[in-house]
């Protein structure tokens, strides 16, 4: 890690700091965050499930939506699916799925870039 800074430092250019070591260790950290996200988000949509079954105070949706966003799509569409759990709303059952396809896109598009 230290060589590879010392040859950005040294003027290697930012692609070459991005396909270096670095990159290697910041998939791992992506890797990490994103299955930290998901089991998260799956949890969260159970917990609000449950909530709602007991007319207790609730997660909000934006809250739901905005965990989706951040990396959590995987996990909110199993928990939608195993607690059958905000299937009937459009804007999550059409919105997750979106979110999904276009995180994906970005996946494959990063990885076809900067993993050559």
């Amino acid at each position: 890690m230290v060589v590879s800074l010392i040859t950005c430092l040294n003027g290697a250019g930012i692609y070459a700091c991005l396909i270096g070591y670095p990159f290697v260790m910041s998939l791992d950290i992506v890797l990490i965050y994103m299955a930290v996200i998901n089991v998260v988000t799956f949890f969260l949509y159970g917990i609000d499930k449950w909530k709602a079954k007991r007319a207790k105070w609730r997660i909000q949706e934006s809250a739901l939506l905005w965990l989706a966003a951040a990396g959590g799509s995987i996990g909110a569409l199993l928990g939608m699916k195993v607690w059958h759990h905000k299937t009937l709303h459009k804007k999550f059952k059409y919105g997750v799925p979106a979110i999904l396809v276009f995180q994906l896109s970005v996946a494959v598009i990063w990885l076809y870039i900067f993993a050559q």
